[in-house]
């Protein structure tokens, strides 16, 4: 892993409520450090008690220390749309008030230029009817939140998905990136159609078609990646959004792709599954929609614990020295020595 980041850089957020910011960045391959806190300008003390009357300039903020060399600062920017309604002027979801209205606050004029490229790209992409009312500001200070709601998703995990939940902002987030006609990749940067399901049949094999579409199960030591050793990365075969790398993978035995982590967490999402009289856990891509296998907890106790047991038919790899040429070269660092 890239233990000694070379391109440490800053992003800073405003999201609505900044409990719901931080998880979505944590455990994204390059991110070192997520904070929430206040930004803005303002006599008063930035303080919950005074930021959350309402009667002060301060925002509620995240603040993300990112590897450049490992994520994007376009691609930070492409996670921070997913997490929020751009088109609310006035908060986010139940919260109201300008203490919750969204903001990409620029350290720098490349910082601010990205932001306005990548505003302009949502706007132009027709996924929103409304305008996108986030504003792009300088960077006028930061204080760190209070210790109690630093990772306050870990602390308090019921009460943050019930409020997530009850706020509104999770069905929305469903609604719009999940169910959209069109899809947001912050790793293609670009927008990509839904392909229909003859499409997709045209497209796919019918091992493919049958793992991703149908959530079916391919054999068992009969598959392309069991037992693959290249070095490399595996994206979804339906939508191409960035899953796994090889320097994640391990044999298991098991007689299917196995991956400790996902490198970019923010494309995989877990959904219960209940099928064949068993409790699962299923793992889908965030964007492709597509069944990818399931997650256990019998992973090497040395590193995260976890086994993603992933089909190969829902995955294709690309060698690292292929990555520059196919549009992945922000993961080539994964591979430096």
């Amino acid at each position: 892993k890239n233990k000694n980041p070379i391109n440490q850089q800053i992003a800073t957020f405003a999201g609505g409520c900044f409990w719901c910011m931080e998880k979505p960045y944590d455990e994204i391959e390059g991110i070192l450090k997520v904070e929430v806190g206040y930004s803005g300008k303002d006599d008063l003390e930035p303080n919950y008690e005074n930021v959350s009357s309402g009667k002060t300039k301060y925002f509620e903020a995240v603040q993300i220390t990112f590897d450049a060399n490992v994520i994007s600062y376009p691609e930070v920017i492409g996670i921070f749309w997913r997490q929020i309604d751009p088109t609310d002027t006035g908060g986010q979801f139940t919260d109201r008030g300008n203490h919750y209205k969204t903001a990409i606050f620029f350290h720098n004029e490349q910082q601010k230029q990205q932001a306005e490229n990548s505003k302009k790209e949502l706007q132009q992409s027709d996924k929103f009817d409304k305008p996108i009312a986030t504003q792009i500001l300088p960077l006028e200070g930061f204080y760190l939140g209070e210790d109690y709601h630093q990772d306050y998703y870990k602390k308090n995990p019921t009460h943050y998905q019930n409020y997530r939940k009850g706020s509104g902002r999770e069905d929305f987030l469903k609604k719009t990136w999940e169910k959209g006609e069109k899809i947001f990749s912050s790793d293609q940067k670009k927008y990509k159609e839904k392909l229909s399901k003859e499409e997709l049949k045209k497209k796919l094999t019918p091992m493919q078609y049958h793992v991703t579409q149908e959530n079916g199960t391919e054999p068992a030591f009969k598959n392309t990646y069991w037992n693959h050793k290249e070095e490399g990365i595996y994206v979804d075969i339906v939508s191409g959004e960035m899953l796994f790398s090889s320097k994640d993978k391990y044999d298991s035995g098991c007689g299917w792709p196995s991956f400790d982590r996902s490198v970019a967490s923010s494309n995989v999402v877990f959904k219960e599954d209940n099928s064949h009289g068993m409790k699962r856990i299923e793992v889908r891509s965030k964007n492709g929609d597509s069944h990818l296998g399931h997650i256990f907890d019998d992973g090497p106790k040395e590193t995260t614990g976890k086994r993603f047991c992933i089909n190969s038919a829902a995955i294709r790899f690309i060698k690292k020295e292929d990555l520059k040429k196919e549009g992945y070269g922000q993961w080539l660092s994964l591979f430096k020595k």
